[in-house]
């Protein structure tokens, strides 16, 4: 096993590799709960989808473990199951069986774009300025979320888009230690800081009366028989979800394009020229698993940012994702138990690893206009508009446009200006409020 995954090549150990993929796991259990209540929203039996949300996880992040040998978890992508919920479903009136359809078609793309070496060509084609922003936009992106979990961030209030929270609220009090006891922890280089914080916070939690105490610590699976196989690809394949096929295949591409090389950037598995070696792997495990997760029942799948814990606890190989399968497929029996930790638990490991990971900001090219302004706009705008792929997109678009209006056009490379072409193709058929 140490030989398989190159313990020594990587400097990791068991010890290690497990303590990343524990703290991979509690950071991304609450998928487990969360995406089954935004699916029902659009019809989708609950009970059925949080099985088919945990299978998905299970095969997705196995075979990136396997198969890719990278410590990235793969699980239904949160923004894509409320784009196919609100958007897709309820704003343009498509079934649900026809939105995993047209998901399901996107896997088939993905897959036949990265065994074809496609994929991977235009991904290192990318400028190191945006590889840069895609980490920070996602360390930033986790922060907010993280921040609005634990109650420092407000949404929606009259009179403007965010504001302070309630920070006399319980939730948000226990949370903000559970932040500085991490940042101590973190600052003293303990290991396991991060799940020592979601633990710690849990405990507390729990110990005074804010967090129930799970009903039951293990259970029947729920059937997945409502959700099996009732994908609509027929109905996918006409002109008028042509816009919602579109769609869902830009975002989950340039999401995993941007997510793969922002953890990787994390994790220390880029090359000399900011490109993950054999990146194909983790792309058709990702492709692949866009394909299980529509038979099985749920929204588009992917590499998921909370990988970044688990990479900041140590993990480096796919050691680290096997642990992360492992605790979702026994998550099938102990759902009760992983879904007690509260968000503002997690979401005190959100906040911690997305500020680290602002980090390569320093490494921007501010002296040049052409490279500094578009990553700046990729960061912002993942955080602005909560969609990581509106950020990318909008650096891909100006990237290339930029260069052409200074009189720069030969440095863009042929692969970006597709990139710019997919991009502007997601915002002439994006369904705006």
């Amino acid at each position: 096993m140490r030989r398989y995954f190159d313990f020594a090549g990587h400097g990791t150990s068991y010890r290690a590799e497990i303590r990343g993929g524990i703290a991979t796991f509690l950071t991304m259990a609450y998928i487990i709960v969360v995406n089954p209540a935004i699916l029902e929203s659009a019809g989708l039996p609950r009970d059925a989808s949080i099985t088919a949300t945990i299978l998905s996880a299970a095969f997705g992040t196995l075979l990136m473990g396997v198969y890719a040998k990278r410590p990235f978890a793969i699980a239904p992508y949160m923004g894509e199951n409320a784009f196919i919920v609100f958007t897709v479903v309820k704003g343009m009136g498509f079934p649900w069986q026809t939105a995993l359809g047209a998901i399901f078609l996107a896997g088939v793309a993905f897959t036949l774009l990265t065994v074809f070496r496609v994929r991977s060509w235009l991904a290192n084609a990318l400028p190191m300025s945006l590889k840069h922003s895609f980490a920070i936009g996602i360390g930033l992106f986790l922060a907010f979320i993280g921040l609005n979990q634990i109650g420092v961030v407000a949404l929606g209030v009259p009179g403007a888009p965010v504001a302070l929270g309630a920070l006399n609220a319980p939730t948000t009090l226990l949370a903000l230690s559970g932040f500085v006891l991490t940042a101590w922890l973190l600052a003293k280089r303990v290991t396991g800081a991060l799940i020592l914080g979601i633990v710690a916070t849990t405990v507390v939690s729990v110990i005074i009366g804010v967090t129930p105490l799970p009903t039951a610590i293990v259970s029947m699976p729920p059937s997945l028989a409502p959700l099996l196989g009732q994908l609509d690809i027929a109905g996918a394949l006409t002109l008028k979800a042509l816009p919602v096929v579109v769609i869902v295949f830009v975002m989950a591409f340039v999401d995993t394009i941007g997510t793969l090389i922002g953890l990787s950037a994390r994790a220390g598995l880029l090359d000399a020229k900011g490109n993950l070696p054999d990146i194909e792997k983790p792309m058709l495990a990702d492709a692949l698993a866009n394909m299980f997760a529509p038979i099985v029942g749920t929204t588009t799948t992917g590499a998921f940012i909370e990988s970044a814990v688990g990479i900041e606890e140590g993990g480096r190989t796919g050691f680290t994702a096997l642990v992360v399968a492992a605790l979702f497929v026994l998550s099938l029996a102990f759902a009760p138990l992983f879904t007690a930790i509260p968000v503002h638990a997690s979401g005190v490991a959100l906040v911690t690893i997305g500020l680290l990971m602002v980090g390569p900001i320093a490494t921007l090219a501010v002296e040049d206009a052409t490279e500094w302004i578009p990553a700046v706009l990729t960061i912002v705008l993942m955080s602005f508009t909560f969609n990581i792929g509106v950020g990318m997109t909008a650096g891909l678009l100006l990237h290339p446009v930029l260069k052409l209006l200074t009189g720069r056009g030969r440095e863009v490379p042929a692969p970006m200006w597709l990139l710019a072409a997919m991009s502007l193709v997601f915002y002439l058929v994006y369904p705006y409020h």
